[in-house]
């Protein structure tokens, strides 16, 4: 691999935009995913030199340069997974584009981009809670943020197809928070009360967040919700449910349609009666095709 890198990476960096093939991107995904930890050593240098010159191909809009786009995604979502080392490794400066780039693939408005990049995002807050020497520096650097810019895709109507995982992160990163995982303070303590808490401040953060982005709801309503945020007794289910009715109540979502948010029950509820159908047509003899039919028990035969 050695000296494949260097005459490939040189071309793509150095290409003018028009001129750069996705194609580089590709080999680079196979790559890591072929070789993983045995290429992490290169994957900084992969980064990089592919990493800025791509995003800024494609951060101007949504439409110019779609094969990139997605082997870009691709490629990230490999290294997450195959070498996460890699990505501690590198500078301060472009580790930030990492998450830079995935938080505008979030806000994508091509589906697929957008929902891999939440589970790139999801990935990657798991790998970063396994590393316990480089977590604290992580969450203090990127979750007040990124907090922000789950709420920002969660109450846009373009993004209504990626609820499930909205919920799955905020649920991940307030239980972090609430259970005193996150042990550098989210704040600049200079400028907080002494005995100032990242729970405390979350929710003060969040709810003065709330209060400026939605004016038409009441300081009771907001309150209520944020706390419900931080409640650990509330299972999946009952997150999702309490970000549905959050969401319902704002005059963006008021008038839409909302199936969106509940396309995961609905499916599940699709196929619960498809399965009660098939089953009361196996209970009547010559309803359902014998090759259709589920194999028998022959232990009695």
């Amino acid at each position: 691999m050695p000296p494949i890198l260097e005459p490939v990476l040189t071309d793509y960096r150095t290409s003018v935009p028009e001129a750069r093939d996705a194609e580089v991107l590709t080999l680079f995904t196979a790559s890591v995913e072929k070789l993983g930890a045995q290429l992490v050593p290169e994957v900084p240098r992969i980064l990089d030199n592919v990493l800025e010159v791509t995003l800024d191909m494609i951060n101007k809009n949504f439409e110019d340069f779609p094969e990139h786009r997605l082997r870009f995604y691709a490629l990230l979502k490999a290294v997450n997974n195959a070498t996460f080392e890699a990505i501690l490794r590198l500078k301060g400066e472009h580790q930030k584009l990492v998450v830079d780039a995935v938080v505008w693939g979030m806000k994508h408005t091509d589906r697929n981009i957008a929902e891999m990049a939440l589970e790139i995002l999801f990935d990657l807050l798991q790998n970063v809670g396994r590393a316990p020497e480089v977590a604290p520096a992580f969450y203090q650097a990127y979750l007040p943020d990124l907090i922000s810019d789950i709420f920002v895709v969660m109450t846009d109507r373009l993004h209504k197809s990626g609820f499930k995982m909205h919920a799955t992160l905020l649920r991940q990163i307030f239980t972090l928070i609430e259970l005193g995982q996150v042990t550098a303070p989210l704040f600049d303590p200079a400028s907080q009360p002494s005995e100032q808490t990242n729970q405390q401040f979350m929710r003060e953060s969040v709810l003065e967040l709330l209060s400026r982005s939605f004016p038409n709801l009441t300081r009771t309503m907001i309150v209520a919700f944020v706390s419900g945020l931080f409640d650990q007794s509330k299972d999946l289910a009952a997150y999702k449910t309490h970000l549905r009715d959050f969401l319902v109540q704002l005059k963006e979502f008021s008038a839409e349609d909302n199936s969106d948010l509940f396309h995961e029950e609905a499916a599940l509820q699709r196929a619960q009666q498809e399965e009660q159908q098939r089953a009361s047509r196996l209970a009547v003899p010559g309803m359902v095709n014998p090759y259709d039919a589920p194999d028998q028990d022959m232990g009695d035969l």
